[in-house]
Formats: C-alpha cells, sequence, structure tokens
C-alpha cells in the first residue's frame, strides 16, 4: 500500500513539472507610486568607478530617468514613430533607420553600416505587448514593467526621437553609486532577497515552475509592503530606482573596432553578485531579451 502511494505521488509530481507552461499566466498588479516619466539631477563631479574604485570624472551635470522606460511608454513611442514614417514593419519586426558605425575591420568586428535595424521583435511570446497590424497595445498588466524585448537599436531609437540619448557607461554608473563611497549595490554594501528582482530573490513575480522570473513593476523596492511582501528601499543616492536587477540597461557608447553594445545592473534571471555596480555584459545591437531594457539621459 505504501509502495503504491509513494508512486502514486511520484507519477503525480513528474505530471506537474511536464504540464505546459503558461508563460502569460496572470501576475500580481500593484501601483507602486513611482513616477515613470521623472528625472534626476546628476551633478558634475568625481566619484569612484568600477570594480576597484578607479577616480572618475564627468564634468556636466545630466539628467537620467528615475526609472526603465515602461511598457506603456514605449508602445506610446512606436505608435507615434509608426504613425509618423519613422519607423516600419519588415519580415514580423518593427525595424528602424540607424546610421550606422566607423568601421575599423578588426577581427571579428562585424560591420554596421546606415540601413534599417531591428528594433523590437513582432509576435514573439515574451513580449509584453501585441500588434494588431495597425496599432501597439500593453499586455494587460504590464504597463508600469520595462519594456523588455527591444534591441540596442531599438532603446537608441526610443531616446533619440525625443531628443534623449542612452547614458555612457560612466554616466550610469554614478547615477547608480552617487559619489560620496563604494558601494557595490545603488543601496548600500550588502543585498538582500527584498532588495530587487533578481534570480530566486522570490518576489511575488517569480515562478520558477516556469523558465524564470517575470519583470517587477519599475519601482517596485521602495520601502513599501505589497500584500505582505516587504521591500526594502532601494533607491540609488540620487532616487533612481531598480538600477540593480530586474532588466539588464543597454548603455550608449560604440567602442572603437567593436560592434558590441554594453549593458549594466543584472536582471531578474541573473545570481545576486550579477547586481554589482561595476558588472558590465554586452551583446550584439540586434539582441533583445526578456531581461534587457534600458532608460535614457539628457542634458539638463
Amino acid at each position: 500500500m505504501k509502495r503504491t502511494l509513494r508512486i502514486s505521488i511520484l507519477i503525480l509530481i513528474l505530471l506537474v513539472a511536464c504540464a505546459p507552461v503558461d508563460l502569460n499566466a496572470p501576475l500580481p498588479t500593484y501601483d507602486t507610486g513611482i513616477e515613470s516619466n521623472a528625472w534626476a539631477v546628476i551633478p558634475a563631479g568625481e566619484f569612484l568607478y568600477g570594480q576597484f574604485n578607479d577616480p572618475a570624472t564627468i564634468d556636466f551635470d545630466y539628467q537620467i530617468m528615475i526609472t526603465d522606460v515602461t511598457v506603456s511608454q514605449y508602445m506610446d513611442f512606436l505608435n507615434t514613430a509608426l504613425a509618423d514614417g519613422m519607423l516600419k514593419v519588415d519580415d514580423e519586426q518593427i525595424v528602424g533607420f540607424y546610421p550606422g558605425d566607423e568601421f575599423h575591420a578588426v577581427k571579428h568586428e562585424i560591420e554596421i553600416t546606415a540601413t534599417d535595424y531591428i528594433f523590437v521583435p513582432l509576435n514573439d511570446p515574451a513580449s509584453r505587448f501585441t500588434f494588431d497590424g495597425a496599432a501597439f497595445s500593453v499586455v494587460a498588466g504590464y504597463e508600469n514593467h520595462p519594456m523588455t524585448n527591444v534591441s540596442w537599436f531599438g532603446a537608441w531609437g526610443y531616446c533619440g526621437y525625443y531628443g534623449y540619448s542612452l547614458p555612457t557607461e560612466l554616466e550610469w554608473e554614478k547615477a547608480a553609486r552617487g559619489s560620496e563611497d563604494d558601494r557595490p549595490f545603488p543601496w548600500g554594501y550588502e543585498i538582500a532577497r527584498n532588495n530587487a528582482n533578481f534570480y530566486a530573490s522570490r518576489d511575488p513575480f517569480e515562478d520558477m515552475g516556469s523558465f524564470g522570473s517575470r519583470t517587477s513593476p519599475v519601482g517596485f523596492y521602495n520601502g513599501q509592503t505589497y500584500d505582505g511582501y516587504a521591500t526594502l528601499n532601494s533607491v540609488s543616492p540620487y532616487g533612481l530606482y531598480d538600477m540593480s536587477g530586474d532588466v539588464w540597461q543597454w548603455t550608449g557608447e560604440v567602442y572603437e573596432g567593436m560592434h558590441y553594445r554594453f549593458m549594466r545592473g543584472g536582471s531578474k534571471d541573473t545570481y545576486d553578485m550579477d547586481l554589482r555596480l561595476w558588472v558590465r555584459n554586452n551583446a550584439t545591437p540586434t539582441y533583445f531579451s526578456p531581461g534587457v531594457g534600458f532608460r535614457c539621459a539628457r542634458n539638463p
């Protein structure tokens, strides 16, 4: 009898484990109260940069978005830019013009010419938007989540459309770290599960029974408690949210002799060690992923 019971339980576990995964299952929705249209001023001056705390200086003031660009914000851009002819639909993807990079013919460098490149894919099940052939819409519940599945070209295009730019790596790190100390995280020296959305952080959006966790709303880790889940206030010294975790963030440099673009901040799919502010990731500018987003910078 006991043997039969154990076998039955094992079969049930296997059936559950092999059940189809709904990547668009309903998710909790929360209003974080954080304004995604707000910007923070980052003053000129010195700060410590990188893993070895090298002194660095940015000799101008600049502004940076206090959150990542949201799905809702990016849909507004796509609808407007598509209507005015700045973007077009091409082979199941949205493409936009990029003026190209200087090519140095370095080993492994890929030439990026002046032409149209992918901004976002269409009909990708991991995307949090839909397109009916005429207009873009947000998948319900993801309005205030970070825009993902966007290439570097798509991030560059969004910022440029509004007269902004992607932050340089220096600009990104100073905004995340501040100028007073050598902290490895925006909020300080240690990381807890409820500081950020990272791999196995056990946040309300995580479903380890599927193929990874989901994004959390921008500004979610602000010290509020949501349905019993208490977040820590994880804002950066300049008032920025989600500079570590949730999604990798594209930065703006085009380095000589290199076609790769760099990302900062770690994501929902990486371990806590990758959320340290000096950690870099890179990919080709056509790359897109459910764990990659961006924010913009601008002159004051």
